[in-house]
């Protein structure tokens, strides 16, 4: 990566994008949907970036994902016009999204799955005069939210008699299946089965689903393959993280390359066993620790020192104690750790909860220096 070479963050941590590497995975997703006459619609919520989002419809998204009201307002209001809330919204949300539509001009579509939650949103729509596409959202083994199968059929319904609600079709998100590092294709098979079920189902019943959206970037090939999806909302591609490597690509090697690093410096080296590092629990998600990419060897393992320090444990290095370690003469200093002051550059572990933590990203562009680009979308906008 360009960036571990030509760039030093004014401060750390720091996300740091290589704009090379971004390009050509959001081209490289592009294509393929392209080539399937799929659409893509680029999921926001994991970088919460109109910026990025802009330059993603730019290059061919029909428009993003969103999976809170704070992301559509500020993807809204940067201008992008075609966005799908793919979450049900909470009871205070309807007002805002049928407010932004009319603001903005935007078409907003939202996902349901209850007829409490379609009644909101076509009360609210209606009593700002606008009108919101609705999708039924169904349940396909996740188990977070959707609605059954079987209670697909009468929601759609429901919408469709809304007067201030567009039918627009359903979404099928098979989240459990998107970092499974066997039997994904399996299983992503079984459940577009059943999808396939439904869309059969609703056309008989007249109500032809007009859009089928949901896939992800751990099933992206499949996903395109079944011809089920009209729409991916796929949105790790664009950046990548460790959970992702790890689990390794539907097809076997990843067509996505690692555009996003963690710029950190080492701020104390008074250990034989671990250098410690300015990245603590405030800067880096938990579930998935972060990696090792340059600037240290990559045997070392971070390891959480507080809210704003970490350590770069080095598992070579025999430890009964620190302090005997650190005492013992027979155990040599290792050489090549990095020293006080220098930048170490990790992976991402979980890349949507970690950049939530920050306000923007450097990007680098070989030629063209850095440009900050502002995390916008991570807060809801106060009233």
């Amino acid at each position: 990566m360009i960036m571990t070479a030509a760039f030093i963050p004014p401060q750390t941590p720091a996300l740091v994008i290589d704009k090379a590497a971004l390009l050509q995975n959001l081209k490289t997703m592009q294509s393929d949907c392209d080539a399937k006459a799929v659409r893509l619609r680029a999921h926001g919520k994991m970088h919460k970036c109109s910026t990025l989002g802009l330059l993603q419809v730019e290059l061919g998204a029909v428009g993003l994902c969103c999976q809170t009201v704070g992301e559509a307002e500020a993807y809204a209001r940067a201008g992008i016009k075609d966005l799908l809330v793919s979450s049900p919204v909470p009871t205070w949300g309807p007002a805002r999204l049928a407010a932004l539509a009319k603001e903005t001009g935007a078409s907003i579509s939202c996902v349901a799955d209850s007829a409490a939650q379609i009644d909101r949103l076509n009360e609210a729509a209606s009593s700002v005069g606008v009108t919101l596409g609705c999708l039924v959202d169904v349940n396909i083994g996740m188990h977070r939210v959707g609605c059954s199968v079987e209670d697909a059929p009468a929601l759609a319904h429901l919408i469709a008699e809304s007067a201030s609600l567009n039918f627009g079709g359903i979404q099928a998100y098979f989240g459990h299946l998107q970092h499974l590092p066997e039997e994904r294709e399996a299983k992503n098979q079984a459940s577009a089965a059943t999808v396939a079920e439904l869309v059969a189902t609703l056309k008989a019943q007249g109500l032809a689903p007009p859009v089928v959206t949901g896939g992800g970037t751990g099933t992206f090939t499949t996903d395109l393959a079944q011809g089920i999806f009209t729409e991916l909302q796929c949105g790790s591609y664009a950046l990548m993280d460790r959970e992702y490597e790890e689990c390794g690509g539907p097809a076997g090697d990843w067509p996505f390359r690692q555009a996003l690093l963690i710029a950190a410096s080492v701020v104390s080296k008074q250990h034989k066993s671990h250098v410690t590092i300015d990245l603590g629990l405030k800067a880096t998600s938990l579930d998935v620790h972060p990696k090792v990419a340059a600037g240290a060897p990559d045997r070392m393992i971070w390891r959480s020192l507080g809210d704003e320090h970490g350590a770069l444990f080095d598992p070579t290095v025999p430890i009964t104690t620190i302090e005997a370690t650190d005492a013992d003469p027979a155990i040599a200093w290792p050489v090549d750790h990095p020293a006080e002051g220098d930048i170490v550059w990790l992976q991402p572990g979980h890349i949507d909860p970690t950049v939530n933590l920050y306000d923007g990203y450097w990007v680098i562009e070989e030629g063209q220096g850095a440009k900050f680009w502002p995390i916008d979308a991570r807060r809801v906008t106060p009233l």
